[in-house]
């Protein structure tokens, strides 16, 4: 991705979202959906061979790194400010900047809390999914809860978690395991299945985050069988859009003269973030919902579907624009859609494999698949 292009602002955004399912690592090699472009039997040519080469010279570089800063840590922990540049590097490197945009995301916070507040049994058992600072814990207790657990897998955000929550007085209802959901045993972790189960684990294209996963597992081995879900179902609304600026976000082909077309091996495949009201752009059809999951009934497995959207415009398109709806309950819904500026979650940009030139009042046919991660689609 060229630098002279970039927004910085959806650059950080675009790496936190690739540093969180980093995080998560709730999908292994085994369970690796194919996307569109993927050969299961096409071998990389040499140039493909070079550039894993490379990638894993740079995990190789970034582990080196990290354990040297963990040395330098753990050899300097007393020392006036001695350890406070070593801590501050690994916190920006390991926790998303987005987490504070969502902290001061009012309406966000305010429907989450509100849903807690009309949802939660009184004495019930909670599962949060996704601990972050605690908040949500924290308001399912305030809520009535009997007994919270909530998990996280980053271990720094779960210590910080763990002490906000002591901080409030509340240790003795919620309790913090550093662990992914999906690593969860009843019996160990948990005394029983739970009551009620809470998973804001939502990206600008509602599935990065891993939230497909998670809830099919907590489902079946964590919640039980008559067990409250939030949210309880989810959609996925999009247009197709055209943006040469945006576009330029995620490809090139010549700088200066030079043909640098092999950045675009780097390129983002799957959906990506971007603030769509900060960048030029045109909307070539109406919106459309996409996609809906049932989370308390639905398979939650990769998949994929063809959508019909009729074109209000001439010209080429680009990607579809994309924004999720969460039920939260109660008539209470979080919604990232582009008129929604307040939102800390941005759009999500799902390029297409090629543009499509489209007439109006034609229906373009877009074939939409999703993993358990990421999105994509083609004509």
């Amino acid at each position: 991705m060229p630098r002279t292009t970039v927004n910085p602002a959806i650059q950080r955004e675009e790496q936190s979202v690739h540093i969180q399912q980093a995080q998560r690592g709730q999908a292994t090699a085994s369970e690796h959906d194919p996307g569109p472009d993927d050969g299961a039997n096409v071998s990389p040519s040499g140039s493909q061979q070079r550039l894993i080469a490379a990638s894993l010279q740079l995990l190789a570089q970034e582990m080196s790194e990290m354990a040297e800063q963990a040395s330098s840590l753990l050899r300097t922990p007393s020392e006036p400010g001695g350890a406070s540049g070593v801590f501050s590097d690994i916190a920006r490197r390991s926790v998303p900047r987005w987490h504070f945009a969502m902290l001061n995301d009012t309406e966000r916070n305010d429907a989450l809390v509100t849903a807690l507040g009309k949802a939660i049994p009184p004495g019930a058992s909670v599962l949060d999914i996704g601990s972050g600072s605690g908040l949500l814990a924290m308001a399912a207790a305030r809520a009535g809860a009997g007994r919270v657990i909530t998990c996280e897998m980053n271990p720094l955000l779960a210590e910080v978690a763990r002490q906000v929550v002591d901080a409030h007085g509340l240790s003795d209802v919620v309790t913090v395991i550093g662990k992914p959901s999906t690593r969860l045993e009843v019996g160990q972790d948990l005394e029983a299945p739970v009551d009620v189960l809470v998973s804001e684990i939502v990206d600008c294209g509602l599935i990065g985050e891993g939230l497909l996963p998670a809830v099919r597992h907590a489902r079946e081995h964590l919640l039980s069988p008559d067990g409250i879900m939030l949210p309880s179902a989810a959609r996925l609304h999009g247009r197709l859009v055209t943006s040469d600026a945006v576009l330029k976000l995620n490809q090139v082909t010549t700088a200066g003269g030079f043909d640098v077309s092999l950045m675009n091996a780097l390129a983002t495949r799957g959906h990506f973030p971007v603030r769509l009201d900060t960048w030029p752009h045109r909307f070539m059809s109406d919106a459309a919902c996409l996609l809906e999951f049932d989370l308390v009934g639905d398979a939650l497995t990769p998949g994929e579907r063809v959508v019909s959207l009729p074109a209000t415009a001439e010209g080429e398109a680009h990607a579809l624009a994309v924004w999720f709806e969460l039920d939260m309950g109660g008539g209470i819904t979080l919604c990232n859609s582009p008129e929604n500026t307040s939102s800390h979650w941005m759009q999500g940009w799902v390029p297409l494999e090629k543009p499509i030139p489209v007439k109006t009042g034609e229906t373009v046919s877009v074939r939409l698949r999703w993993s358990d991660f990421a999105l994509s689609a083609t004509a």
